[in-house]
């Protein structure tokens, strides 16, 4: 039941000689999503020992090199290593426009297919959903089409009561039924209520991307009391104007936008290499919103499993 980030890239723009540009891995419950694709993305998935075949669906935020310029060598790497499995990813209509005519050109013979699924980064959408997770994007203001995504886990089913079940000889064709929360009906029509019978499940855990952006309170509603939310920092508090020029935000601002969202815990990066004290970042944040940490090279942020 795992549900863990790890951060493979945290820095903006330029990779330096300690990080790298934009790209994390989600695992949901062994289900592993790729979520941004800069320079070096797939050097970081072999040092972090992240299987590169486990990967079948890639969310991209935006066109900036620093979040997709991975792309095109981790699909011809993935050609390479023999993969058949549809290859899905996910971003604005361009990407496909972009991208296809390199795979025309370097990956004809490739081994696979890859299919591209177009995002409307204006508007909140379900983008993906599969019996573990849903995906819904997140609009972001950016200076090209941005989105980030939200990552929710899909509603587990009650836990069985044996002993009620036994005193009940309740039968197995019902079971099904009573972990999705129905009531049992005896041969004598007596209504045995579902909360006799079962224990909550694990609450849904959910993981927000919100990729670049500026400071946006619009996004607030959609990752409303997310358990775990990335936000950009690409700035500290005496340079805002200058991230709201670039469309960027602060480590100030990230830290409110997850106070008004009610977040758990937030990850900052997305860090400008004019900057050299990364725990300038923390500080400012932890300041407004005490459960932050900073995104670093090979970190893992796991959320425990929580009853409803």
């Amino acid at each position: 039941m795992q549900f863990s980030v790890t951060v493979l890239g945290s820095n903006s723009a330029l990779p330096t000689s300690e990080r790298y540009p934009t790209a994390q891995v989600l695992n949901v419950s062994e289900r592993f999503f790729l979520i941004d694709c800069g320079e070096g993305t797939q050097m970081q998935l072999r040092k972090n020992r992240i299987r590169f075949t486990r990967i079948n669906h890639i969310f991209i935020s935006h066109l900036h090199g620093d979040h997709c310029f991975g792309l095109m060598g981790l699909v011809s790497t993935l050609g390479l290593l023999g993969r058949t499995a549809d290859l899905h990813i996910y971003g604005h209509e361009d990407l496909e426009r972009i991208f296809q005519p390199q795979l025309n050109y370097f990956c004809r013979d490739m081994p696979y297919r890859i299919v591209f699924h177009a995002v409307n980064t204006s508007v909140s959408e379900l983008v993906y959903e599969d019996h573990k997770v849903k995906v819904h994007s997140i609009p972001l203001k950016h200076r090209v089409p941005t989105c980030g995504y939200l990552f929710t886990e899909q509603p587990s089913d009650n836990h069985l009561i044996k002993e009620q079940m036994d005193f009940y000889q309740i039968p197995i064709k019902d079971i099904a039924g009573i972990k999705k929360g129905g009531d049992f009906i005896t041969d004598d029509g007596v209504v045995v209520p579902n909360h006799l019978l079962t224990t909550p499940g694990p609450a849904p855990r959910s993981y927000a991307f919100c990729s670049d952006t500026k400071y946006t309170e619009s996004i607030v509603p959609i990752i409303q009391d997310v358990d775990l939310l990335y936000h950009e920092a690409t700035f500290l508090a005496g340079d805002e104007k200058l991230a709201a020029k670039t469309f960027h935000s602060s480590a100030r601002q990230a830290a409110e936008i997850a106070k008004l969202a009610n977040a758990k815990q937030l990850i900052i990066g997305h860090f400008s290499t004019r900057y050299k004290d990364l725990s300038l970042f923390e500080d400012e944040a932890v300041s407004v919103f005490a459960n932050t940490a900073i995104a670093k090279e090979g970190c893992e942020f796991s959320v425990p499993l929580s009853t409803r």
